[in-house]
Parts: C-alpha cells; sequence; structure tokens
C-alpha cells in the first residue's frame, strides 16, 4: 500500500504544480482571468425591481443636488438676476468677472472672521458633543431592565424632532435674563445673569444646544452597532476574569470603532456646517463678531445684500475645503485600519 500511495502523491504533486501558473518574464505571476459574467441586459431584466424601486431617490438626488451644481458658475460672474426674469437666462446674460469674487473673499476680513468663528465652534462640537452619544450608548446598554432602557432611550431621543426656534425658547426660559435661574438667584438678593446674551459664552451655549437637541440621534447610532456584538465574547471575557470596565474597553469599544470612524469622518466634512438656522435665530442677541459663520456670512452677503456672486464664491471656497477635509479624514481613517467612508 506505501508503493501504491507514493506514485499517487508524486502525480498530484505533479498536477498542482502545473495547473500552478507560471510567473511571467518580470517574475509576477500573470493575472488571473475572470469568468465572464452575465450581460447587461440580463443584469437589468434581473434587479429591473431593485432598480425601480431606486430610480425615484435617483431622481430627487438629480434634481436637488447635482443640478444646483450648476448655478456655481454666477461665482465667476457679476450676476444680476433682475435682467431676465428667468434666472438661467439672467445667468447666460451676467458679465464675467473671472476670479475677481475669490479675490474679494482672500482679502475680506470678515470673511476670515466668520472662517474663524467656525472652526473654533466645529472643534468645540467635536471635543464637547462628539463623545455625548458614545457614552450615553454605553450607559443604556448597561440597563438590564429592558423596560427602564427603552423610556431612557425615548426620553433622550425626542428634543430631536423639536425645532431649533423651540429650543432656543427653551434655553432662554431657563438661562435668559428673565429665565427660571435669573429669577431665582434675584429671590435669594443674588444678581441675575443673561447667557443667551453673553458673546464669551456664546459657543459653549450653542454646543450645549446641540447635544440636548441631538444626541438622542447619535445614540440609535451606537446601539444598533452595540446590538450586532456578539455576546460570547463578554462570556468569554468574563471568564477571564475582566470586569465590567475591561469588558467595555476591550470589547465593546472595539465593536464600535468602525462606526466611530466613520461618524468622525462625516463629521469632518461637515466642519464647516455648524448650524445656520440654530446661529441665525441667535445672532443679533450676542453680537455679529461672536456668531458670525461661514453660513449666515454667506446667507447674509448674498440674501440681506445681494451680492450673489460673491456670496456663491464664498460657498464654493466652503464646498472645496469641505471636501478637502473629508478626503484627508477618509485617509487617516485608513492609516489606522478602518474603511471610512469608501474603501482602498
Amino acid at each position: 500500500m506505501s508503493q501504491s500511495t507514493v506514485p499517487d502523491a508524486d502525480v498530484r504533486r505533479r498536477a498542482r504544480s502545473a495547473a500552478r501558473p507560471r510567473p511571467g518574464k518580470d517574475g509576477k505571476p500573470p493575472p488571473r482571468e475572470r469568468a465572464p459574467g452575465p450581460s447587461l441586459r440580463v443584469r437589468l431584466r434581473r434587479d429591473r425591481a431593485l432598480i425601480l424601486m431606486t430610480l425615484p431617490a435617483v431622481l430627487l438626488v438629480l434634481v436637488f443636488s447635482y443640478l444646483p451644481i450648476l448655478g456655481n458658475v454666477v461665482a465667476f460672474q457679476d450676476y444680476d438676476p433682475y435682467l431676465s426674469d428667468n434666472g438661467f437666462v439672467a445667468m447666460l446674460e451676467s458679465p464675467w468677472v473671472g476670479f475677481e469674487q475669490f479675490a474679494r473673499i482672500f482679502g475680506d476680513s470678515a470673511f476670515w472672521a466668520a472662517v474663524r468663528n467656525t472652526l473654533v465652534l466645529f472643534f468645540l462640537q467635536l471635543v464637547l458633543f462628539f463623545p455625548v452619544p458614545i457614552l450615553f450608548a454605553l450607559l443604556i446598554s448597561s440597563v438590564v431592565r429592558p423596560r427602564v432602557r427603552a423610556v431612557a432611550q425615548a426620553v433622550m431621543y425626542l428634543p430631536h424632532f423639536f425645532s431649533w426656534v423651540l429650543v432656543v425658547t427653551v434655553f432662554q426660559q431657563i438661562f435668559g435674563g428673565a429665565g427660571i435661574i435669573a429669577q431665582t438667584l434675584r429671590r435669594h438678593g443674588i444678581e441675575g445673569f443673561d447667557l443667551m446674551t453673553d458673546p464669551g459664552l456664546f459657543k459653549f451655549l450653542l454646543t450645549a444646544e446641540g447635544v440636548w437637541k441631538d444626541a438622542g440621534w447619535g445614540i440609535i447610532v451606537f446601539l444598533a452597532a452595540l446590538a450586532s456584538v456578539n455576546h460570547e465574547l463578554y462570556e468569554a471575557a468574563a471568564m477571564d476574569g475582566a470586569n465590567r470596565w475591561r469588558r467595555m474597553w476591550h470589547v465593546t469599544l472595539p465593536a464600535l470603532r468602525p462606526v466611530i470612524a466613520l461618524l468622525l469622518v462625516l463629521r469632518v466634512g461637515d466642519a464647516l456646517t455648524v448650524g445656520f438656522e440654530q446661529i441665525l435665530l441667535q445672532r443679533d442677541a450676542v453680537g455679529r463678531d461672536a456668531a458670525e459663520v461661514l453660513d449666515t456670512f454667506v446667507w447674509w452677503t448674498g440674501i440681506r445684500n445681494q451680492d450673489f456672486g460673491y456670496a456663491a464664491a464664498a460657498g464654493l471656497v466652503k464646498g472645496v475645503i469641505g471636501l478637502g477635509l473629508v478626503l484627508t479624514a477618509n485617509k487617516v481613517a485608513h492609516l489606522m485600519g478602518e474603511q471610512g467612508v469608501y474603501k482602498r
């Protein structure tokens, strides 16, 4: 039997070496040939139900996201909407000025002040706001009773449905000059305060309003990620002697890391958009120097002052910087071993 198995093993070894692709002249193996897939007609017929389902969403994206990009041409014009009753004809008839609007932007101190306020507010929200949903998701997931967990999640998620007008009103009734805290202090002989009109604390106020309103939305995302964690990992860690903090550090946080990286990349890409409506509602109370950000700068310049070409150029610069931030943050996520927004 041993004499018969040796030739058989030799034959199999020779067959594997013959089937193995031989390297080319440069020493690299030749690329593998892929089997031909189904034709485009077959794939369209096979996936026609999915295509019909996604067609309305694709049309909405094209109409409201991609067609308006054509309006950026006014950034290179001295655009005058009153040249014609048709806005498209007015764009064709407006004189071209090239990069004159961008030269005005880079020499405008008000623009750079808005950029500075935007970046400061973004970093505050990144440090003080971004970790809050993660911490609340970890706290809610550690609650044993499902009913208590559901009530806590609903209470935290409810402010997400409030408008910014209602949110600002609630904070005004609490922290304003005639709010509950100020009136309570006055009744006890202490001079009250008005947090809503303090320019130095305005950015912290905006961050607190954002945490109260939108932290519940982020909790849902992280709770969904926690639900996909295998409970056998917690059991194995507990058997190895890991306490609750060790299990959270070595099991829960590594499971959340891909979601955290993805949301962080998206948040960095949205760094220059820090809340237009929220800031516009409170801009007059604290003044332009403390509350002017890029969104309000574009609105005030383009809509109120009707300098549409200048506002379009500022918005285009903001979009280019945001795209650069997304690409940079996604590259950092790849270096950390995460997928980010798209694969390498």
